[in-house]
């Protein structure tokens, strides 16, 4: 759940990339962070364990929504894709508030995409929480690559639910689609958060990264 800062006067959502490994996750997080401006984020901090990593930092972009006079900050995460590293995945979903689970498109990887999703609905069923009262959308990443399944048949696999959510084409390696996925989810849970509060004004995630160069 999100965290009130009262002596910063910033209110922070935690934001988990989940997936399988190898997927794109890091790719994610390490784009975000180069294009958000410096003075407006932490440092890109790696868990690093024998053979994968987890990566974090947190930012506040430059038309921050303000609720109640708190400006929102972010902290964006990664879990470790590999399975062995399952309780790490435990710990970095804890207060979780939104979601971006990361598909990787090539079709030798249609049954770790479903079984990470699998395992995502795992986790935080041990945390008493049921996926659909989570925020999330969901990435199909590696669009640039050839061997690459349809998005219609991905989305039979992963986003077949009564409640289907929004989900993007990405390359996360030139950046396509990372941002707008990082927006879609930052606006349902601040939508989430606010319904019990007075209206605010949306603001866009993107507007917190530099001009493309």
């Amino acid at each position: 759940m999100s965290i009130i800062n009262y002596a910063s006067k910033e209110i922070q959502f935690k934001i988990v990339y989940y997936g399988p490994a190898l997927c794109g996750k890091t790719t994610n997080l390490a784009y975000i962070h180069s294009r958000i401006n410096p003075d407006n984020r932490g440092d890109l901090v790696s868990l690093a364990t024998a053979a994968d990593r987890t990566l974090f930092f947190d930012f506040l972009p430059l038309n921050a929504v303000v609720i109640k006079g708190f400006k929102t900050k972010f902290q964006l995460y990664t879990v470790p894709g590999q399975v062995i590293y399952n309780a790490t995945r435990q710990l970095v979903l804890r207060s979780v508030d939104g979601l971006v689970f990361v598909a990787d498109s090539q079709w030798d990887k249609m049954e770790e995409n479903v079984e990470s999703f699998k395992n995502l609905e795992e986790n935080l069923a041990k945390q008493n929480i049921a996926i659909d009262e989570i925020p999330y959308v969901v990435q199909y990443n590696k669009r640039d690559l050839p061997n690459i399944a349809p998005t219609n048949y991905l989305e039979f696999l992963l986003n077949n639910r009564k409640k289907r959510v929004q989900s993007f084409e990405v390359v996360s390696s030139t950046g396509q689609n990372v941002f707008a996925a990082l927006n879609a989810v930052s606006q349902l849970l601040l939508h989430k958060f606010n319904k019990e509060s007075e209206p605010s004004r949306p603001a866009s995630i993107g507007s917190a990264a530099p001009a493309a160069r």
